[in-house]
């Protein structure tokens, strides 16, 4: 059994990972504003050195690639300092328009956003199982609702964690671990993802809006949320959309 003494050091305690740019950055400074106790991780330390100055005493940071194998010990020495954890907001992705199929773009999609996804997530899950529960966000995609030839790997790797987030969800129901899940679904956000390509990108939100949109669905401990009501309707119309019909859509592509 776990000592109660570390159940109540990990209240608003939260580690984000990706925080230095983009809906990752602005969670952070809505969590910090908020007076949560906050690990920051990204492989550019020195944007996420700058949020400390918001509460030196409250933020910690650290440089964290999850695509290094020896992340997830960035990882517990992060908690560590930030004296336990009981939120964890997975944020860090890349993604490409990349119709293509250049090998270096979706191989480097996989590994960050499979390979590092499940590396990370997965040691927050055993963290949060050997210490009485917690709370996982995930930021996934309205991409991932179905295969987009545009971004193919972009869009199966957010396939990818919304699925392995259920998986998670079903071992933690089966053993009892007290661990609750956030899958955050958002459509099109004005960060630097989208800002390096020519698309034409529809409903496009703020990142300081997408991330309002996650910190209440923290709060309120949503299963799965989307950001902004138009895409919830649009995945229904996606996961319905007949393959012989959804093959001709490249309402994505990049002209």
């Amino acid at each position: 059994m776990v000592p109660l003494f570390c159940i109540f050091a990990a209240m608003k305690r939260a580690i984000v990972i990706g925080a230095s740019s983009g809906i990752g950055r602005q969670v952070a400074q809505l969590l910090i504003q908020n007076g949560w106790h906050v690990g920051l991780g990204s492989r550019r330390i020195e944007l996420i050195d700058e949020l400390k100055a918001m509460a030196p005493d409250r933020v910690y940071t650290a440089s964290i690639d999850v695509t290094n194998p020896n992340a997830t010990k960035s990882l517990l020495s992060l908690i560590d300092k930030l004296g336990g954890m009981g939120l964890y907001i997975h944020v860090a992705g890349i993604g490409f328009q990349n119709a293509m199929l250049d090998e270096e773009k979706e191989l480097s999609t996989l590994n960050t956003n499979v390979v590092g996804f499940s590396r990370m997530v997965g040691e927050a899950f055993r963290f949060f199982a050997s210490h009485a529960g917690g709370h996982i966000v995930v930021v996934s995609s309205i991409a991932g609702t179905k295969g987009m030839g545009a971004a193919a790997a972009y869009s199966c790797s957010k396939a990818f964690q919304s699925a392995y987030t259920d998986a998670l969800q079903q071992i933690s129901a089966s053993r009892n671990l007290h661990i609750q899940f956030t899958d955050v679904r958002p459509g099109f956000v004005d960060t630097e993802l989208l800002a390096s390509s020519n698309g034409r990108f529809p409903m496009m939100i703020s990142s300081r809006k997408a991330a309002k949109s996650i910190i209440k669905a923290v709060y309120k401990k949503k299963r799965v949320t989307y950001i902004d009501w138009r895409w919830r309707i649009v995945a229904w119309l996606w996961r319905w959309l007949p393959l012989s019909l959804w093959r001709r859509f490249d309402f994505f592509t990049i002209r």
